[in-house]
Formats: C-alpha cells, sequence, structure tokens
C-alpha cells in the first residue's frame, strides 16, 4: 500500500492537477519528458507524484520558447537548468534581432519606401550577421576603390563599418537598410572612386584624424558663412557672393599645405583647387553614406551641407578668381561708353540682393527715361495678378521650384522693397521676414507704390549705384516683376504675357547680364528650356531662365 503523497497518479488524475489536455501529457510521455513510472493490468500509465512538477517545469519553459530536446534534458536532471537558460537566453537575442530587423522592413513597406521589386533585397539585407554585413561594406569599398592609389581613402573608408549594438533601435535597424540598398547604387561606388582618384591625384596618403579634425573644423566655419549668406538672401551667383569665396579660401588654403602645388594666397589656381574638392566631395550619395554609418554606430549625424556645398560651388564657377565679377561689370559698362571711375566702384555702395548684378544690355525705343513708364505698367499687370489670388490658394505650387504661390508673392513685394530701398541709399537686410503680412494685395500695393516714387526721384536715372546708372535698377526690376508675374500668371491660370513689348526688349539685356552663369544646382536659374515656334515674349523669357513651359 502506498500513501496518498506516493500513490501513482493516472494520465487523468495528472491532467485534473496540472491543468493540462491528456493529449498533449500522452505526446510529452512518449518523448520522455515525463515517463510512466508503472502500468495498469490493463496496460494504462500511471505517473509518480513528482510528475506534476516535471509537467509544470516542462510546460514554463516551453513558454520561455526552449525546445523539446533541451526541456526533456533539463526535467531530467542530465543538464543544468542554468546552461540550458544561457544558451537559449543567446538564441533569443538572434531571434529578437531578426524579428526586429522584419519589423523594419515591413515598415518600410506599410510607409511606402519600399517597392515590391526591392522587398528581397530587403529582407536578405535584414538577415545578415554583423560579420556578413561588414563583409558586404568592405567588399562595396574594394570595388568602387578599385586600384586607385589612395591608402589613406581606403583606410579611412574601413575604419567605419556599420556596428549594430546588441539591441539595435528601430533607426539603426532602418539606417542599415537603407545602407544596404545604397550600396546598391552605382552612382555611389561611382563618387567613391571619384574621392579615391582625387586622393590619388593629390598624394593624401595617409588617413591622419588630426587632419580629419581641421577639414571638420574649416567645414563648419564655412557651411556657417555661407549659411549666413543664404539666410541674407545672396545668391551663389552674385557679387555679394564675391566676400564670401574669398573668406571660405583664406580659411582653406592652410588646410591643404601637405597637398602638393597648392599655391599660398587666393587666386584662380586656388579657387579651381577647392572647387575641384568640392565637386569630387560634395556628392549627395556620399554624404548619405557617412549619414547612416554614423547612425548605425550610434555617432552624432553632421548637419548636411548639401545646399551650403551648391552654394559654394555655384559661387566659386562665377567667381572663378578674385575680382572676375567686378572686371566683367566694368567690361560690359564700357560697352555703355563709360567705364567707372578710378575708386568709384569701390566708394559706390554695393548692389546686394538674391539675383546677379545689374549690368548692360538693352532698353525699349523709349530710353532710359522710358523704362520708368514701362515698370508702371508691368507693376500694374502683376498687381492685377496678385489682386486676382484668393486666400485659398496660397499654398498651390509654382513654376519656381520649391515656392508655393505666398512665398512667390513674398519675393515679389520683396524685389520692389529692395530695389526701392537701394534707389533711396537705404539698402534693405531683412530678406529672411515675412513680408506679406495678412493682406498680400496691400503689401504689395504699397511695395510697388514705393518703388515708382524711388525711380521717378529727380535725377535717379543717371545717378550711379556702384558701377551701375541708376535706370538699370528700374531694369532690374521690370525683368524681376516681367519673370516672376509670369510664373503667377501660371499658377493661378491666368493669361501670362503680361506686357509683351517689355518682355521682347528684356531680352538682349537678360541674355548679357545672366547668359555667363552656371546653370547649375546652387544658381539663381536653371539651363535653358526649349521653346515651340511662335512662343509669346514672356514665355520666351521665362524658358531661356529655365522655366517649364510644359
Amino acid at each position: 500500500m502506498r500513501g496518498d503523497d506516493e500513490r501513482l497518479l493516472s494520465i487523468g488524475e495528472l491532467a485534473e492537477r496540472t491543468g493540462m489536455p491528456v493529449k498533449l501529457i500522452r505526446h510529452w510521455s512518449d518523448i520522455g519528458v515525463v515517463p510512466p513510472a508503472d502500468r495498469t493490468a490493463a496496460r494504462y500509465r500511471l505517473y509518480a507524484p513528482d510528475a506534476v512538477a516535471r509537467l509544470e517545469l516542462a510546460r514554463a519553459l516551453r513558454d520561455l520558447g526552449l525546445g523539446m530536446a533541451a526541456i526533456r534534458d533539463v526535467v531530467a536532471r542530465e543538464r543544468d537548468l542554468t546552461e540550458v537558460a544561457a544558451v537559449h537566453a543567446d538564441a533569443l537575442e538572434v531571434r529578437i534581432r531578426t524579428l526586429r530587423s522584419q519589423q523594419a522592413v515591413l515598415r518600410s513597406i506599410t510607409s511606402g519606401r519600399t517597392a515590391t521589386e526591392r522587398l528581397t533585397l530587403m529582407t536578405r539585407l535584414a538577415r545578415l550577421s554583423a560579420a556578413e554585413r561588414n563583409a558586404v561594406v568592405r567588399e562595396f569599398v574594394a570595388d568602387a576603390v578599385g586600384e586607385a592609389d589612395a591608402p589613406g581613402y581606403r583606410e579611412g573608408l574601413l575604419a567605419a563599418l556599420p556596428e549594430l549594438p546588441p539591441e539595435p533601435t528601430p533607426e539603426q535597424i532602418d539606417a542599415w537598410l537603407e545602407l544596404g540598398e545604397l550600396l546598391e547604387d552605382p552612382a555611389l561606388a561611382a563618387g567613391m572612386r571619384r574621392m579615391a582618384e582625387y586622393a590619388a591625384r593629390h598624394a593624401l596618403r595617409e588617413h591622419d584624424e588630426q587632419d580629419l579634425r581641421e577639414v571638420e573644423r574649416v567645414t563648419d566655419l564655412w557651411v556657417g558663412q555661407v549659411s549666413a549668406a543664404m539666410e541674407a538672401g545672396s545668391a551663389a551667383d552674385s557679387p555679394a557672393a564675391e566676400p564670401v569665396v574669398a573668406a571660405v579660401v583664406a580659411a582653406w588654403l592652410p588646410t591643404q599645405v601637405r597637398v602638393p602645388g597648392t599655391p599660398d594666397q587666393d587666386g584662380a589656381e586656388a579657387r579651381r583647387m577647392l572647387l575641384e574638392q568640392l565637386e569630387n566631395a560634395a556628392d549627395p550619395r556620399l554624404e548619405r553614406y557617412w549619414q547612416l554609418m554614423c547612425v548605425i554606430n550610434g555617432l552624432p549625424v553632421r548637419p548636411s551641407i548639401a545646399a551650403a556645398g551648391r552654394w559654394l560651388t555655384t559661387a566659386l564657377r562665377t567667381n572663378p578668381e578674385p575680382g572676375a565679377r567686378e572686371a566683367r561689370i566694368a567690361a560690359l559698362l564700357r560697352q555703355e561708353g563709360r567705364a567707372p571711375a578710378p575708386g568709384e566702384q569701390d566708394a559706390a555702395p554695393a548692389i546686394t540682393g538674391d539675383r546677379p548684378e545689374t549690368a548692360a544690355g538693352t532698353v525699349g525705343d523709349a530710353g532710359p527715361e522710358g523704362i520708368v513708364g514701362d515698370c508702371a505698367r508691368v507693376l500694374a499687370k502683376v498687381g492685377e495678378l496678385v489682386a486676382a489670388v484668393p486666400p485659398g490658394r496660397l499654398a498651390d505650387p509654382t513654376p519656381c521650384e520649391g515656392w508655393d504661390v505666398r512665398a512667390l508673392l513674398d519675393h515679389l513685394v520683396w524685389e520692389n522693397l529692395l530695389w526701392a530701398g537701394l534707389a533711396e541709399g537705404a539698402p534693405r537686410s531683412d530678406f529672411a521676414g515675412d513680408h506679406l503680412g495678412g493682406d498680400h494685395v496691400a503689401a504689395f500695393r504699397a511695395a510697388a507704390e514705393a518703388t515708382m516714387a524711388a525711380f521717378r526721384r529727380p535725377g535717379m536715372l543717371a545717378e550711379r549705384f556702384g558701377p551701375a546708372p541708376g535706370w538699370r535698377l528700374v531694369e532690374q526690376v521690370l525683368i524681376e516683376m516681367t519673370v516672376h508675374g509670369w510664373d503667377l500668371a501660371r499658377a493661378i491660370g491666368r493669361p501670362a504675357d503680361l506686357v509683351p513689348d517689355v518682355a521682347e526688349a528684356l531680352m538682349p539685356s537678360v541674355r548679357e547680364i545672366y547668359g555667363g552663369l552656371p546653370r547649375t544646382p546652387g544658381g539663381s536659374f536653371a539651363p535653358e528650356r526649349p521653346v515651340p515656334d511662335g512662343a509669346a515674349p514672356a514665355d520666351r523669357l521665362a524658358a531661356y531662365l529655365g522655366r517649364r513651359l510644359d
């Protein structure tokens, strides 16, 4: 006879005590997790009282995700529970990382960032181990750099490999997936190869951390100066860019002392070398590569310098050597029969703003005096367009890339304030301000009236503003209002050929003023667009300045 605590239990009693199904207990019994202690005469299974504890331990281990073979070994005391738990914890960690990667892929799909055809690549990237990730990057760098004799550049690339932490954030996983996709882009490899070839040509042999810190310092300096110029409304292809270029070159030259052939002062060769360096280094894909590496490795991400880089490269192309723009202005003015007197150009107030210099060109048959009447006509037509813009259309797009209707209206007002201020000897500096307020119609009307009052001032047309006569300021307003009036008309669906005879007469001036400017990102104008035969004068003017007529 056995006591109650020693009595063998039937499978039904075991199920009642543990709350587990009979079918599951029978299966676990068959695989050795809880073997029977005996059988009845009818061959029914009987279990020892400790089978209850064994089953409850097995169930707990199963809930933690352990496999049945490991559970059997632990329950049977063939393996230490601590050892099994440690192994399983490591396995769970791998599984968790995999699940997070899979979650990032699914999140990318639901957000629309990943197209169906990219799903296979994304899924493969999500499954890679740390060693496999590093191998992917090393292979990419080796193929991209190729045979270029640039050990320092290669070393710098391989010093930064994607090291996801044991518990990566969703941002880090997303960054790795994006980096993996970026490595598939041939344009990134081409940009990396150009940098390697640049480093080889300039004998940049070593990866020097001190040099890197100095480059970062100078980069921060020029980005700050360029950003300030951009915020002030100075275009990269305007005369206001020259002093910024000069300051950047002066700060950059000392960092190039180890580069053979670097001049010791600002000049055409120094600016050519800086432009070459920027054109190779300021690749947006290369910049994104390093940003993603920083996110993956938990390092601070440096702000993008893409916009500032576009501005500076354009400014360098426009100002290839010190004084080049001033010399060009003087040459254009000599075509009028009058060059600025010695010292006059430096003594007179500079014409600044977000457009290039006023220069020689052609006005209508009425001559300089008649240009004020032309300006009044164009401003009146633009004023009609401004008044036709309902408040609900302010967020509509315009032909000016990146500008909605409100931004375009603000610019129309600003241009009038800018040139009227120059004509009155009171240059404006509030480019970044809001010039519309709550009433865009009233704001434009007031600015246009100020413009006409300044231009009608006795003697203003013959007065010198820098190297240019006053009537050239009027011509600049005519150009701005005609072209941006075209933009506004197209944006709100109105006829765009506002004053055809003025648009026709302005074309020679526009070609001479803007024809030599670089039509690259960062400049004031996109490349010239094609126009159909018989296009209206304003359409031809807009297309010449980079607007798409379709």
